[in-house]
């Protein structure tokens, strides 16, 4: 199908190395041929495309945004590869090097970065507000991106300290009946959270800030009747408080702080048909200013793959089945 169409040529620089480029065996080119529909020819720098010439210009486009990422000394993968097409795929003005190069962390030799288009928009607005929502299932990186922002702003004195906490809205009644300290008791619902931390900081100075105060994972009720200043706040599965809590803890906000609130409104445990304060609290607040929402989908999924093909499918059989009900005959 391709012969039909002129070749475009076009030469990438001579100091970028081709394999770090196009991959090993030219698994990227490969990758880019799959993705555009066309032929990607590479001898040395020079790279020949023969296909429609709107996907050729794309195609020229992508390997200027690969050449990008490359010099700021991340090395390509197959996921960086389709993350950029799909964001060039949405004609959106942000380009996909500045959005998969932002460093917002290293710790031990990895570094933290936002890998979707929507991702940088809310690690972005983190920056610009001070209270900032996070909407989306899971594994679009909402609690993990907002930890990163945190330990980030601790390290540099932007803040003194980081308030970790969730509703431990499962454990309901049965709280109290198990073994074990409090500490050991609430332990299972905050694990998540430890878990990130982990990967942020080096292992044995988080006991040594857990102790002094300096990081703070607690439940929400532990909130209450508090002033919470110089601090940066992060309320995780926050769909599972009642429009109550809700108000609790966004009214605990003090001098020099910001919150994160994350949530996924499509998983919500409360007992009793209770209404999510996660679900209103957008009607209340959505004009009071240098508050943002962030909403992130099921493309903005960062685990396994098929996380992503799961929450949409879900997504769409949901959609469906409220569309069902409309219809059926009362």
């Amino acid at each position: 199908m391709t012969e039909d169409f002129a070749p475009h040529s076009f030469t990438v620089p001579t100091s970028i190395d081709a394999v770090s480029l196009f991959g090993p065996g030219d698994e990227f080119l490969r990758l880019v041929e799959e993705s555009f529909g066309a032929h990607v020819h590479a001898r040395g720098n020079a790279v020949t495309v023969t296909g429609p010439p709107a996907e050729a210009a794309l195609i020229e486009r992508l390997l200027d945004e690969l050449v990008a990422i490359v010099r700021t000394g991340q090395s390509l993968n197959r996921e960086t590869v389709e993350r950029s097409i799909q964001m060039l795929r949405t004609e959106t003005q942000e380009r996909p090097a500045d959005v998969l190069s932002l460093n917002i962390l290293s710790n031990r030799g990895r570094t933290i970065r936002p890998k979707t288009l929507n991702q940088k928009k809310y690690v972005d607005a983190i920056d610009k507000h001070t209270v900032v929502f996070g909407i989306g299932p899971a594994g679009t990186g909402k609690t993990y991106l907002a930890m990163a922002k945190a330990v980030q702003a601790l390290q540099a004195k932007e803040i003194s300290r980081i308030i970790l906490t969730r509703p431990a809205v499962e454990a309901g009644e049965r709280l109290g009946y198990l073994p074990g300290s409090l500490s050991e008791k609430i332990d299972p619902y905050l694990r998540p959270l430890y878990d990130a931390l982990h990967d942020m900081l080096d292992p044995e100075t988080i006991p040594k800030l857990l102790t002094s105060g300096v990081i703070e994972v607690a439940p929400l009720a532990y909130m209450r009747g508090r002033s919470l200043n110089d601090a940066f706040v992060i309320l995780d599965e926050a769909q599972n408080t009642t429009a109550e809590q809700m108000k609790m803890f966004l009214t605990r906000l003090g001098f020099g702080s910001k919150m994160v609130v994350t949530g996924d409104v499509t998983q919500v445990d409360l007992p009793g048909g209770a209404t999510s304060g996660l679900r209103v609290v957008r009607e209340i607040l959505d004009d009071v200013r240098d508050i943002h929402f962030s909403t992130l989908t099921s493309h903005d999924v960062v685990r396994h793959k098929l996380v992503g093909r799961i929450v949409a499918a879900y997504d769409s059989y949901e959609a469906g089945a409220a569309d069902r009900e409309r219809r059926r005959p009362r």
